[in-house]
C-alpha cells in the first residue's frame, strides 16, 4: 500500500486539481475524504496533518504539506511524471510558474466569488443572488478569462506550449468552478472553448467528470449543521460585500 495519503473534498477546486493530477499519472495514493460542509477540516485528528485546518493536504510517510500548487509540483518531481506536466525546458517551466503565481489573485478568487454568489446564495439563504451582487462577479470573472486568452494562451495549444501542463490543469479546474452554479463560462469564447476540448482530450473526459461530479450535483448535498452554516454565511457575506 502507498504511504501517500491525500486529504480531499472534491467540492473544492484545489482538491480536484490534486486528485486529477494523481489519477491521470497513476500515482498510488490513499483517498481520505474531509467533508468541508460537515466541518471535518476542523477535527483534532486533521489538525495533526494540517494545523491550518485547510484542504487539500498531503501526508507522505512522516512528511506532511498543504497548498495545492506546491503539492502538484511535489508529486510531479517525486513521481517523475511526463515532462510536459512540469517541463525541464527553463522557459516552458517559467510559463507554468507564471500562471500558477498569477492565478492565486485572479482566476481562483474570481471563480470562487462567482461560484459563491451564484450557487451558495440560494443554498444558504434560500433565494437567488440579486443582479447587484451577481453582475460584478460575472464581470470580474469574464475579465479574468479575457486575460487568460490574451496573455497566457495567445495562439498556443496550451498555456505553456504545445502540450498540456500543470498550468492547464489548474486553470481548467478553476474556470470550471462556476459551472457548478449553472454559469456557461465558455459562451462566446471560441478560443477558450477549443482549449477546453484539448484539455479534456489530454486528461480524459471520464476522469474530469468523475472529479467534478460532486460540484455539479451541489443541490443534492445534505444540509449543513447550523453552526457551520453560520460560518458559511459569513464567507458568503465576504464574497458579496
Amino acid at each position: 500500500m502507498s504511504d501517500l495519503t491525500l486529504y480531499l473534498d472534491l467540492l473544492s477546486q484545489p482538491c480536484r486539481s490534486v486528485y486529477i493530477f494523481a489519477k491521470a499519472n497513476n500515482i498510488p495514493f490513499k483517498y481520505q475524504e474531509v467533508r468541508l460542509f460537515k466541518g471535518e477540516q476542523l477535527a483534532e485528528d486533521f489538525r495533526k496533518v494540517n494545523p491550518l485546518c485547510k484542504i487539500p493536504a498531503l501526508k507522505d510517510g512522516d512528511f506532511t504539506m498543504s497548498e495545492s500548487t506546491a503539492m502538484l509540483l511535489y508529486l510531479a518531481n517525486k513521481y517523475k511524471t511526463p515532462d510536459h506536466w512540469y517541463p525541464s525546458d527553463l522557459q516552458k517551466r517559467a510559463r507554468v510558474d507564471e500562471y500558477i503565481a498569477w492565478q492565486h489573485t485572479n482566476t481562483r478568487p474570481h471563480g470562487s466569488r462567482l461560484f459563491w454568489v451564484k450557487a451558495m446564495t440560494p443554498y444558504l439563504l434560500g433565494h437567488e443572488a440579486t443582479p447587484e451582487k451577481l453582475n460584478p462577479a460575472l464581470s470580474e470573472f469574464n475579465a479574468t478569462l479575457t486575460a487568460i486568452q490574451n496573455k497566457f494562451l495567445q495562439d498556443k495549444l496550451f498555456l505553456a506550449g504545445d502540450e498540456i501542463s500543470i498550468a492547464d490543469l489548474v486553470a481548467f479546474v478553476e474556470i470550471m468552478q462556476p459551472t457548478g452554479s449553472g454559469v456557461d463560462v465558455f459562451e462566446d469564447k471560441p478560443k477558450l472553448s477549443a482549449w477546453k476540448k484539448r484539455v479534456e482530450e489530454a486528461i480524459g473526459a471520464d476522469l474530469l467528470n468523475e472529479a467534478h461530479e460532486a460540484l455539479l450535483h451541489l443541490k443534492e448535498c445534505q444540509p449543513v449543521p447550523p453552526e457551520l452554516k453560520e460560518r458559511l454565511k459569513a464567507r458568503l457575506e465576504f464574497f458579496t460585500r
